[in-house]
C-alpha cells in the first residue's frame, strides 16, 4: 500500500512541475504537440485496437451491460475522430492570457484580470477509452498538466492511447509528464489521488454515482462533478407532434447508453392519447420499454413493452432503451417533477408557444435547457468546444460542457509607478 501512494505522489511531483513548463509555453508550441499528438495517435491505431479487443473480451465475459460496452469499443473510424478531434482543438483559439477584463483606478493603478492555467487536473473516468484523449489534449491545450485514472474495464485501451499522446507531445517538445496515466487498476490509488492536494489543484470524476461519492468524500481539492444524466423532456399541448416524435427518438435512440440521452418525458394530459398513438408507438418499434405512471398506462393497456412504473424510475439513469412517461397537467407540473426527479443535466421542451418556452428555458435550473431540440447536442463538440472533459451538473466554477475556458482560472494583473495605499 505504502508503495502506491509513493508512486501516485511521484505521478504528481512530476506533474506539478510539467505543470510550471506548460504554463509558460507559447500557443504555436501547443498546437504543435497537439497535432503530433494526433499523428502519433493515428500510428499506433492498429495496437490500440489490439489492446481495446482485450478489455472488450474481458468486459464481455464480465457481463458488462451493451451500452457499457457501446462506450469501450474502438474501431478504427472512432480512433479516426479521436485524431480529428485533437486536430479541431489545435485550430481553436487558446484562452490563456486572455484579458478578461481591465481597467485603471482613480490613482493610475491598472488592474488586468487575465486568464491562466490551472495548474494540474487529476480526471478519473470509467469505460470511455476516448475520454483519454479528450481529458489529455484540452488539458494541454491550456497550458495544464494532467493525471489520469481510467476504469480496470479499458486500462489496457488507455495505457495504449496515453503513451502515443506522450510520444507525440515529446516529440513537440513538451514535458514527458504532461500527461500521466496511473496504470494500475487498484481502487486505493484514487484515494491517493484525492489527498493528494500538495499537487493537485482540482479533481474531476466521470463515472457512477458510487465513484464520484468516493471521490467527494475523500477529495482535499476541489471537486467539479459528471454526475447523472437524468435527462427530461416535456412535450407541452401545443407541440408539434411530429416534430417531439422526432426530438423524443433522437434523444433516445441515437444512442441510448450515453449521458445526454433521454430518461423520462412528461406528456401533457391534453395530448398524451395522440402522442402515445404516434411516437409512443413509434417508440416501441424500435425496441423501447415505456415505463408508465398510471394514467400514460391507461394509454398504452396491452401492448407489449408498456409497463407500470417504480417511482425509482423517474430517478433512474437507464443508459439503455428504457424511457420512463408520465402524463402531467400545466408546466407547473413538468417544472416541478424536473426540479424533484432530475439531475439539472439536459431538459428540453417541445412547444410553438413562445411564452412557455421562454418560461421553462428561465425556471429550468438545469446546465442546459432547450427548446424545440434534442437533449443529445449537450456535448463540447457539438457547442463548438472540439471535445470535453466531461459535462459539469455543478454550479461553481465549470457548468456545462466543461472545456478550454473551464480548464482556466484567473489572475489579477497590477502595473503601477510607484502608488501607495493611504
Amino acid at each position: 500500500m505504502t508503495d502506491l501512494k509513493e508512486e501516485i505522489l511521484d505521478f504528481g511531483r512530476r506533474a506539478r512541475a510539467a505543470a510550471r513548463v506548460l504554463a509558460r509555453t507559447s500557443s504555436e508550441q501547443k498546437n504543435r504537440a497537439l497535432l503530433a499528438m494526433a499523428d502519433e495517435l493515428v500510428n499506433a491505431a492498429d495496437t490500440i485496437l489490439v489492446e481495446n479487443a482485450r478489455d472488450v473480451a474481458k468486459a464481455t465475459a464480465d457481463g458488462l451491460s451493451g451500452a457499457m460496452l457501446d462506450r469501450l469499443k474502438l474501431d478504427a473510424g472512432r480512433v479516426g475522430k479521436i485524431a480529428a478531434g485533437i486536430r479541431e482543438v489545435a485550430a481553436l483559439p487558446d484562452p490563456v492570457g486572455e484579458v478578461i477584463k481591465e481597467w485603471t483606478r482613480p490613482n493610475g493603478l491598472e488592474i488586468s484580470k487575465v486568464r491562466v492555467p490551472i495548474g494540474v487536473v487529476g480526471i478519473i473516468y470509467e469505460s470511455r477509452p476516448n475520454v483519454t484523449s479528450d481529458a489529455a489534449v484540452l488539458c494541454t491545450k491550456t497550458g495544464n498538466a494532467t493525471i489520469l485514472r481510467g476504469g480496470s474495464e479499458s486500462i489496457h485501451s488507455n495505457i495504449a492511447i496515453a503513451a502515443a499522446l506522450s510520444r507525440g507531445a515529446e516529440q513537440a517538445g513538451l514535458p514527458a509528464d504532461s500527461v500521466l496515466l496511473i496504470p494500475t487498476t487498484d481502487r486505493e490509488a484514487v484515494r491517493h489521488l484525492c489527498a493528494m492536494d500538495q499537487y493537485l489543484d482540482v479533481i474531476v470524476p466521470r463515472g457512477g454515482k458510487g465513484l464520484i461519492e468516493t471521490v467527494v468524500s475523500h477529495a482535499r481539492m476541489p471537486v467539479i462533478k459528471h454526475y447523472d444524466g437524468i435527462c427530461i423532456i416535456y412535450v407541452d399541448p401545443e407541440a408539434d407532434l411530429a416534430m417531439a416524435q422526432e426530438i423524443v427518438i433522437n434523444a433516445k435512440c441515437q444512442r441510448p447508453g450515453v449521458c445526454n440521452a433521454v430518461e423520462t418525458v412528461l406528456v401533457h394530459a391534453d395530448i398524451a392519447d395522440a402522442f402515445f398513438a404516434t411516437t409512443g408507438k413509434a417508440l416501441l418499434e424500435k425496441g423501447v420499454q415505456l415505463r408508465c405512471d398510471e394514467r400514460a398506462l391507461k394509454l398504452g393497456a396491452g401492448e407489449p413493452g408498456v409497463i407500470a412504473a417504480a417511482e425509482q424510475d423517474y430517478r433512474t439513469e437507464f443508459l439503455e432503451l428504457i424511457l420512463a412517461v408520465k402524463v402531467v397537467d400545466s408546466l407547473d407540473e413538468a417544472i416541478e417533477h424536473i426540479e424533484q426527479n432530475g439531475s439539472h443535466h439536459s431538459d428540453a421542451i417541445v412547444t410553438a408557444n413562445e411564452e412557455r418556452a421562454e418560461r421553462f428555458l428561465r425556471e429550468v435550473d438545469s446546465a442546459t435547457v432547450y427548446w424545440n431540440a434534442s437533449t443529445r447536442f449537450t456535448d463540447g463538440a457539438e457547442f463548438g468546444f472540439g471535445a470535453e472533459i466531461g459535462i459539469s451538473t455543478d454550479k461553481l466554477h465549470a457548468r456545462g460542457p466543461m472545456a478550454l475556458e473551464e480548464l482556466t482560472t484567473y489572475k489579477y494583473l497590477l502595473r503601477g509607478n510607484g502608488q501607495i495605499r493611504e
